[in-house]
């Protein structure tokens, strides 16, 4: 068992990990993590001390050593019976906080992205940190359905149910929500009167001092002129001069 032996006692390795309350330390190899997941290459690709320790307080070690050891080996007793990112996805957006500012784009560009579960994507769209503007992801999730529609033989609106709910339709542009509308009606992906809310933000402007998170703009979000009438940019976003208004 050499992965359990590297990540638990420190043969040689290059990248530190310190996990859950007790900051169990887990060592690895970065271009083994890389090369093996697309999320990892782009988080431990980002500009930090070399030698410094990723602290993830939140990740439970157990969980953590589990997807390590399948990244190694392909194999584990405790994944044999989940899809690996259903695991591994919530848990790379707990990393991305501690090593870089925000979800990179090219995790929910992935086919791992597609094999997720409802319950494992809908953590993922509740995310601010995502890197990704929101009509891209939009049209990611519109994939992941239509997979799982045929995986399931169900409706694609049966399978994104519980998950169409967290995007946010309030930060979409009219163009950007008529053409939604347009390509909604051939999968009715999203409920009507969910577009029907937004387009009543856009003809009335209550959207002026709107709160709560699907007024929330993500670290991804592209600006868009109505975006003035939303609450602030995210947190540690700086506007560009002169569009302090309307960006992130």
């Amino acid at each position: 068992r050499l992965p359990t032996a590297l990540a638990v006692h420190g043969l040689p390795h290059d990248v530190t990990f310190q996990v859950g309350r007790e900051h169990q330390e887990v060592f690895a190899h970065r271009c083994i993590l890389a090369c093996r997941c697309q999320a990892f290459h782009a988080m431990l690709s980002q500009p930090q001390e070399p030698q410094a320790p990723l602290v993830l307080s939140h990740v439970q070690p157990e969980v953590f050593l589990a997807v390590i050891e399948f990244l190694y080996t392909n194999r584990h007793v405790h994944l044999q019976r989940l899809s690996l990112m259903n695991v591994l996805l919530p848990l790379l957006m707990r990393i991305a906080g501690a090593i870089h500012p925000h979800l990179p784009q090219e995790a929910v560009q992935t086919q791992s992205f597609l094999e997720l579960s409802p319950s494992a994507l809908l953590p993922v769209l509740r995310s601010d940190r995502l890197g990704i503007d929101e009509a891209e992801l939009i049209q990611a999730v519109r994939k992941w359905a239509h997979v799982g529609s045929a995986v399931l033989e169900c409706p694609v609106p049966e399978v994104a149910r519980a998950v169409v709910r967290e995007l946010r339709l309030a930060l979409l542009s009219p163009s950007d929500l008529g053409a939604l509308e347009e390509e909604n009606k051939k999968d009715q992906l999203i409920p009507v009167e969910h577009i029907a809310e937004a387009w009543k933000m856009h003809a009335l402007r209550k959207g002026r001092g709107a709160r709560g998170h699907l007024c929330r703009r993500r670290r991804g979000t592209l600006p868009r002129e109505h975006h003035r009438y939303l609450e602030p940019p995210h947190k540690g976003h700086s506007a560009p001069q002169g569009q302090e208004g309307n960006r992130l």
